[in-house]
C-alpha cells in the first residue's frame, strides 16, 4: 500500500491514507474531522489528516510520506 501511496500521492482515499497512518504511528486522537497522531519526534513532519470527501489531501499525503521516510531512517540506525 505504501508505494502505491507513493507512486500516486494526488490520488489517495483518504481511508487507505489512514490505515497507513495507523501501522506506522498507532491509533489517532479524533477532534472533530481532524485524525492527529503521534510521532516520536516534536515538530515537522506532523502527521494531522483532515477528513474531506473520499480522497485525502495531496499535502497531507506528502507529510505522511516524509513522516514514514523519518520514523524508517530512525529505525536504520
Amino acid at each position: 500500500m505504501k508505494k502505491q501511496i507513493l507512486d500516486n500521492p494526488n490520488n489517495v482515499p483518504f481511508n487507505k491514507l489512514l490505515v497507513l497512518c495507523c501501522a506506522y504511528f498507532g491509533a489517532p486522537r479524533v477532534a472533530g474531522s481532524h485524525h492527529i497522531f503521534k510521532t516520536p519526534w516534536q515538530g515537522d513532519p506532523r502527521v494531522n489528516l483532515q477528513r474531506d470527501g473520499k480522497m485525502a489531501k495531496p499535502y497531507q499525503v506528502l507529510q505522511v510520506i516524509k513522516a514514514i521516510e523519518k520514523m524508517e531512517k530512525k529505525h536504520e540506525v
